[in-house]
């Protein structure tokens, strides 16, 4: 009984120690972002959007339109006016636009011609609708000039973000048709070819120069990083993208992030840049009611990760403190499809 007795006070001796010298895991403390800025592309609003209400429910601070909000292909306005009208009567979108800053611009089958640019006869008109649709003053400075591209800064108390929505359509020149069938477009070399066109470049310069912002993100409709699919990209005017290349680089601005659509596939491509302290990444986010089911793979040197071919939106989470970046692709009912990080 004694010999029981003695073992199980030196059991009871040895949990005790075990215990005390075992340190107590530390509580995991939830980091909340400073600023959630969520973004798509390629919706149509005959297809049933599964996200709107996801979106709501991150409750982000900003939605950016990436292009090709309704699939119109028109040059008659009235019908361009209908289709954008039946978006706004999507119950769950109009739910977010009542709650959340709605900024975007536009793309090919919202401007109103595949693959269209500066020679589409009734981009005017085409522009007046688009800046109705986003809620633009009459007697905004924007109804007056030509495009839709524009500044929009988001200030908070621990630092600010620069979106600055391109227009890569109204001033864009002329594909060059591939004579390869595997592909569509081959690259356009010559110094006259243009995407953003010479009072848009001017304007975009000025902002980066001038920006104060803590990250400025940039919303082109078409990708700039991935150029070697022959399909539409920057890349098919490869002296534009060295020139916006040089631009964020020469400008000093902090923390640029490109964001596109386009595509109807989701990808992250990171880029070093001469004379840029951090990499420059291009977060292609596409499309929100119909992707590239079929994507079975294409050559891009930049990319990180894998191609997401299903549907998704992005989010761009932001961090003044940590100077940090957490991009997500997002699925439905909050599913994270792949996550990139970046600190500037």
């Amino acid at each position: 009984m004694k010999y029981f007795t003695l073992l199980s006070i030196c059991f009871s001796l040895l949990l005790g120690c075990k215990s005390k010298t075992e340190p107590a895991e530390a509580p995991t403390q939830e980091r909340f972002p400073d600023l959630v800025v969520a973004f798509g592309s390629c919706n149509m609003p005959e297809e049933n959007n599964p996200f709107w209400d996801d979106i709501l429910a991150e409750n982000p601070d900003v939605w950016i339109w990436g292009g090709d909000i309704v699939y119109a292909d028109t040059d008659d306005m009235d019908r361009l006016r209908t289709i954008y009208a039946k978006q706004d009567s999507v119950p769950s979108y109009a739910k977010l636009k009542a709650k959340i800053p709605i900024i975007g611009t536009w793309d090919d089958h919202d401007f109103g011609l595949n693959d269209g640019g500066a020679g589409f006869t009734v981009k005017k008109e085409s522009q007046q609708v688009f800046l109705d649709f986003m809620g633009v003053p009459a007697n905004s400075d924007r109804r007056n000039r030509e495009g839709v591209y524009a500044a929009h800064t988001l200030e908070t108390s621990k630092g600010s973000v620069k979106i600055l929505v391109l227009d890569t359509r109204y001033f864009r020149s002329d594909l060059i048709k591939d004579e390869d069938p595997n592909r569509r477009y081959k690259p356009d070399t010559s110094d006259s070819a243009t995407v953003l066109g010479a009072e848009q470049w001017a304007w975009l310069k000025n902002e980066l120069d001038s920006s104060q912002a803590d990250f400025n993100l940039i919303m082109s409709s078409i990708q700039v990083l991935s150029g070697e699919h022959g399909f539409e990209t920057w890349g098919n005017f490869p002296k534009e993208t060295e020139k916006l290349e040089t631009l964020i680089a020469q400008s000093g601005a902090k923390g640029v992030l490109i964001l596109s659509g386009d595509r109807h596939i989701s990808e992250f491509s990171k880029k070093e840049v001469s004379g840029l302290p951090y990499p420059l990444i291009d977060f292609t986010s596409s499309g929100l009611t119909h992707s590239y089911s079929s994507f079975n793979g294409e050559p891009n040197q930049y990319r990180v990760g894998e191609v997401v071919s299903d549907k998704s939106y992005g989010t761009v989470s932001i961090y003044f403190d940590e100077k940090e970046l957490d991009l997500k692709m997002m699925g439905d009912n909050g599913t994270v499809l792949q996550e990139l990080k970046q600190t500037y």
